[in-house]
């Protein structure tokens, strides 16, 4: 597996499973859990989900293909792939755009 890197350029997981240290309050994943190193949610636990949205802005699609590696390297990790609870995880907390007509 290889790191994912958010824009801050935080190396949210090592190729050997082990986060890297991350300044205080980051909020990176721990792999092979994926649990958060800060506070120990699953991740991305609710602090680092409201970071995400805002250094992402109106990025939408890019946080979406970060948050997407970030699923494939956990669902590879966790043995779940495909699984609907990780796509849940990973994208059920972002906030849904009103459809245009």
């Amino acid at each position: 597996m290889t790191g994912v890197a958010d824009r801050s350029g935080v190396t949210t997981v090592e190729a050997d499973g082990i986060a890297p240290l991350t300044r205080l309050g980051e909020h990176a994943p721990v792999a092979p859990d994926w649990t958060c190193g800060t506070c120990g949610d699953d991740w991305p636990c609710a602090p680092k989900q409201d970071r995400l949205l805002t250094e992402y802005g109106a990025d939408r699609a890019m946080l979406s293909v970060y948050l997407g590696a970030c699923l494939a390297a956990a669902a590879e990790d966790l043995h779940a792939g495909g699984s609907t609870s990780l796509q849940d995880r990973f994208f059920g907390w972002l906030p849904r755009r009103a459809r245009r007509h």
